[in-house]
């Protein structure tokens, strides 16, 4: 599933490629998804010109003129797609074209886990799936001090109140273990254990990862992909994340003792730690 760095990869790519344009025409040939789109869904979005782009967590929001806004969700395999012109022939799996004075958005969704909505500009934030969505690592005011109150008290591992949206916003598995490894802290603490240095170095570890990821296109394992379909950059520079057995950077110890990066499950999501490295 895209996370922070790759919707923020395809905010600024529809953003570049559209701008803001005036929305000609809606075609749906699928409007099942993780939620049915809204009746009024063509209606609500064909005549309004975009006036702004922005990333809430994980999701892709296009302000209208009309006072309405997108939402945008790409799901676990879902992309979208930019033309010039309309394509002779659809995809398969081509669901939603979205017709502009600039170009053609193509929502593509082999597996229909995203979301594609829309509601006014004003009550977005009472969306359901926007409304207790955390603080944003990237956009918004962030620190130490924010990450110890939140954890304050908490039992869980670190990694999973990481994965937790009302607490951060738009980190999943990928960044969650790549921070922690960055800040030195294994998914196995408590968060309520961090202190108050640690809690800021996560913080910093944190924007500092998903910048880099955001500068390398993000990352592509399996479906993601630039809305131009090429591929993310950030895979290769992971240091933990899918490394199992493997050294990490600048590693000093001995993997034939250690056995290398170890991967575990918690919350029936995969982590990735150097047990080493990481305290």
């Amino acid at each position: 599933m895209p996370e922070l760095p790759e919707v923020e990869t395809v905010k600024n790519a529809v953003q570049k490629a559209i701008g803001l344009a005036n929305i000609t025409d809606v075609i749906i040939k699928q409007n099942h998804f993780r939620e049915v789109m809204p009746e009024d869904f063509r209606e609500k979005l064909v005549g309004a010109q975009i006036i702004k782009y922005e990333r809430i967590a994980k999701y892709l929001v296009i302000h209208l003129s009309n006072g309405y806004a997108i939402i945008w969700h790409l799901g676990m395999s879902g992309r979208i797609k930019i033309c010039e012109d309309m394509p002779e022939q659809l995809e398969k799996h081509d669901h939603v074209v979205i017709k502009t004075t600039n170009g053609i958005l193509i929502y593509h969704d082999p597996r229909r886990f995203g979301l594609l909505t829309c509601c006014p500009s004003a009550k977005l934030r009472e969306a359901n799936c926007l409304k207790h969505t955390g603080i944003d690592p990237i956009t918004e005011k962030w620190d130490g001090s924010y990450l110890a109150q939140k954890f304050k008290n908490k039992k869980i591992p670190v990694k999973v109140a990481l994965l937790d949206q009302a607490i951060v916003a738009g980190i999943g598995n990928i960044y969650a273990s790549e921070a922690l490894f960055a800040a030195g802290i294994s998914p196995l603490r408590e968060a309520g254990s961090l202190k108050p240095k640690e809690c800021q170095k996560l913080a910093e570890a944190i924007k500092a990862t998903l910048q880099k990821a955001i500068e390398a296109g993000g990352s592509t394992l399996r479906d993601y992909r630039k809305p131009d379909g090429s591929e993310g950059y950030f895979q290769h520079l992971h240091c933990v994340y899918n490394k199992t057995g493997q050294q990490c950077p600048n590693c000093t110890c001995n993997i034939a003792q250690t056995g290398g990066i170890k991967k575990i499950v918690q919350a029936g999501r995969s982590s990735f730690y150097c047990p080493t490295k990481q305290k």
